[in-house]
């Protein structure tokens, strides 16, 4: 399958949200869930520089790059360290523009004085004990408990030892029954569909993918994610979206660290590829709302990449793209 006109689709895209070198609108349209002004955006900026650097025309020029970088980190609070959007938790937006700002291999003005208690002996693991597992109507967890790990990764601020706490504990909340994160919480009451559970782990584990650490059940995660793909919600197969990365990479890596199901595993991303890219190959992004959407629109082709990089030779592109979680982690 030929997805070049995908890439081709979204260089276009990436041209009517150019406000200026390194400056990005979010949207050209006014969504309807939000009043923000279509002007330049935290994630505007950041996924302009993230799908760059997916479809292999990440700026060589120096300028460019300086504007990029400029942008990002006076976007930062000089106070707490944080950067802020309204459609995000601060801690999502921070992680999201730090990792943005380390493609250019930079990084934030300001230290990240919002997060240095968690250096102290048990203040990590308090904090993770503590964001919102079971919040209803979706969990918190993932962009919480993740963006601070990216956020002081990315940042330089992550000792070994931090790093270190941030691994055992999550290794120690493994469920034991899913393979996701955070261990009993079904068994406490969370009526959060499976699907945003998974979604929700799927942070931890480009973390700990990051970090080169083991997964505890990862045969478990396998079997959480093939009995999942039959309830998924409409929009997982046509619609611009995180929930299809998601759901790969948690497949996908697992299936790095166990033979568990391996066949199973591959017939079932192959047949999720044929709809996922056969809908953005039809897709008109210029219509599509969800296209419009930057954010939106580079988590699609980070699916587009975890797809093309598992299936060697069966998505076919002039340049491969380039998944920024193996570079650095979060999305």
């Amino acid at each position: 399958m030929n997805i070049q006109p995908v890439i081709d689709k979204t260089r276009a895209s990436l041209a009517s949200h150019r406000i200026a070198p390194g400056q990005y609108a979010r949207w050209t349209r006014q969504p309807s869930w939000t009043d923000a002004p279509l002007g330049i955006n935290a994630y505007g900026c950041a996924d302009a520089a993230n799908i760059l650097y997916t479809i292999g025309d990440f700026p060589e020029d120096a300028e460019e790059r300086t504007a990029f970088v400029r942008t990002l980190q006076a976007m930062q609070d000089p106070g707490t360290g944080l950067f802020h959007e309204n459609s995000h938790h601060p801690y999502h937006t921070t992680a999201h523009c730090i990792a943005a700002l380390q493609l250019f291999d930079a990084r934030p003005l300001y230290p990240l004085r919002e997060f240095a208690y968690t250096h102290e002996a048990g203040a990590l693991e308090d904090f993770l004990e503590n964001i919102g597992w079971m919040d209803e109507p979706s969990s918190p967890a993932g962009h919480l408990g993740a963006g601070v790990y990216a956020a002081m990764v990315n940042a330089g601020e992550a000792t070994p030892s931090w790093c270190e706490r941030w691994y055992k504990w999550f290794w120690d909340n493994a469920d034991p029954d899913d393979g996701l994160w955070r261990k009993g919480d079904r068994q406490r009451g969370s009526k959060l569909a499976p699907h945003m559970r998974m979604g929700g782990s799927f942070h931890f584990l480009f973390c700990l993918e990051h970090g080169r650490q083991p997964l505890r059940y990862p045969d478990k995660i396998i079997d959480t994610c093939l009995a999942m793909y039959e309830t998924m919600p409409p929009h997982f197969f046509g619609s611009a979206h995180f929930l299809q990365i998601d759901w790969i990479y948690c497949l996908t890596r697992a299936s790095r660290q166990t033979p568990h199901r391996f066949h199973e595993v591959r017939a079932a991303i192959r047949r999720f590829a044929d709809v996922y890219i056969g809908y953005l190959l039809r897709a008109d992004f210029t219509q599509d709302k969800s296209l419009d959407d930057l954010h939106l629109l580079f988590g699609s082709l980070c699916a587009a990449a975890e797809l093309q990089d598992y299936l060697r030779g069966e998505l076919i592109s002039d340049k491969p793209l380039h998944l920024v979680l193996d570079r650095r982690p979060f999305i």
